[in-house]
C-alpha cells in the first residue's frame, strides 16, 4: 500500500523518493558494495552494447506497438469506410461488435458536464476500465493513442535539432498536469460543456483518421511545433488528462514493467528514450530499494526501455507470476 500510495503521488506531480541506503533490503546491499568495488570502462559498457545492436532485439517492442497502434486505428477506418460495423465511433466513444466502449477520461468529462450517468456510458465506462486495469493504464497512450505515435516521430526530429544545438529541451513541472486535470473538470461541472474534447488531440486525430481533416488539426499541428522546437513530448508529460486518468488506472494493474538490479550497467540509456523518465530513477546507481522494482504508475508499458537495456535488467512481468516474456 505505501508503494502505491508513492506511485500515485508521483504520478500527480511530486518528485521520486530517494531512499536511504537503510532502508534497502540486504541482497541489493550486497549487489550495491560488489558494483562499486568494480571499475567498468567504456570499452567495456561499449561491448555490450554492441552485442546487444547485433542481436536485433534494439526495436522488438515498439515494431509491435507500432503496428498494434496503427492497426487498431485502422480498424476504425475500415469499419467506418466499408460499414461493416466491427469497431464504430472514435476512440473517445464506441462500440466493438456492438459492445459499448467509453475512453474514461470523456466519460468522466461527460457525466461532470450532464450531471447523470447514462446506462450505455456506464457500461462502456467499466468495459474499458476492466480492460486497461489487465493491460497497464497507460498502455492505452504507447500502444492505441495516434497522438502518441506522430508526437514520438516529432520527438525524433526534436532530438536531432538538439545534437546540432539548434534546440533546446524545456521542461515543466509535473504537476502542471494535475493542475490542468482539475481545472478541466471543473470547466465541465461549471459549463454543462466538454470543454477538454475540443482541444483533446486524442479525439481530434482518431475523428480526423475516421471521418476527414477539420481545422482542429491545426491545434495538433500547434503542440507539434512546440514539442519539436521548444518542449520535448510537452503534451503527455506536462499536459494530458487522458494519461493521467490511465496513470491511476495503472497504478492497480498486475502488468508491469520490472527491474532488476544485480545484471544493470547503469548505462541510463533507457532513461534516454523514456517518455516519463522520473519512473526510471531506481535505476541510478545505489538508487534501488529492491533486487527487483516494478516502475510507477505513470509508466506507459511503451517497451522502448526494455528494447535499449542490453542487459535485460527490464522486463514486462505480471505481479506475483514469473517472467512473462
Amino acid at each position: 500500500m505505501k508503494n502505491l500510495i508513492e506511485s500515485l503521488l508521483v504520478l500527480f506531480g511530486k518528485k521520486p523518493r530517494r531512499y536511504l541506503p537503510e532502508q534497502q533490503t540486504p541482497e541489493v546491499k550486497v549487489i550495491h558494495q560488489y558494483k562499486r568495488s568494480q571499475k567498468l570502462t567504456r570499452e567495456m559498457l561499449e561491448t555490450v552494447e554492441q552485442a546487444h545492436l547485433e542481436s536485433g532485439k534494439r526495436h522488438r517492442w515498439r515494431n509491435r506497438r507500432w503496428l498494434t497502434l496503427i492497426a487498431v486505428n485502422l480498424l476504425f477506418v475500415v469499419s467506418f469506410q466499408l460499414d461493416i460495423q466491427i469497431l464504430e465511433g472514435a476512440l473517445t466513444a464506441s462500440r466493438f461488435i456492438g459492445f459499448h466502449m467509453a475512453d474514461l477520461n470523456s466519460a468522466l468529462q461527460v457525466m461532470l458536464a450532464f450531471k447523470q450517468v447514462l446506462i450505455n456510458l456506464l457500461i462502456g465506462t467499466v468495459t474499458v476500465f476492466l480492460m486497461w486495469l489487465l493491460l497497464g493504464g497507460r498502455t492505452f497512450c504507447s500502444w492505441v493513442c495516434p497522438y502518441h505515435l506522430v508526437s514520438e516521430w516529432a520527438e525524433k526530429i526534436h532530438l536531432k535539432l538538439a545534437a546540432k544545438k539548434l534546440v533546446k529541451d524545456h521542461a515543466f513541472h509535473r504537476g502542471t498536469r494535475t493542475v490542468l486535470y482539475l481545472i478541466f473538470a471543473l470547466l465541465a461541472v461549471v459549463t454543462g460543456y466538454t470543454v477538454f474534447e475540443t482541444i483533446n488531440p486524442v479525439g481530434i486525430l482518431s475523428r480526423a483518421l475516421i471521418y476527414g481533416g477539420s481545422l482542429a488539426l491545426l491545434w495538433v499541428a500547434f503542440l507539434l511545433v512546440i514539442e519539436i522546437f521548444y518542449s520535448r513530448r510537452a503534451w503527455c508529460r506536462y499536459a494530458c488528462p487522458v494519461g493521467m486518468t490511465y496513470g491511476i488506472v495503472g497504478a492497480f494493474s498486475p502488468l508491469q514493467v520490472t527491474y532488476n538490479v544485480k545484471d544493470c550497467q547503469h548505462e541510463g540509456e533507457c532513461i534516454k528514450v523514456c517518455l516519463v523518465p522520473h519512473v526510471l530513477e531506481c535505476i541510478k546507481k545505489g538508487r534501488a530499494q529492491g533486487v527487483e522494482v516494478g516502475l510507477g504508475a505513470d509508466c506507459t508499458r511503451c517497451g522502448m526501455c526494455i528494447d535499449t537495456c542490453p542487459t535485460g535488467s527490464l522486463r514486462f512481468d505480471v505481479k506475483g507470476l514469473n517472467k512473462l516474456l
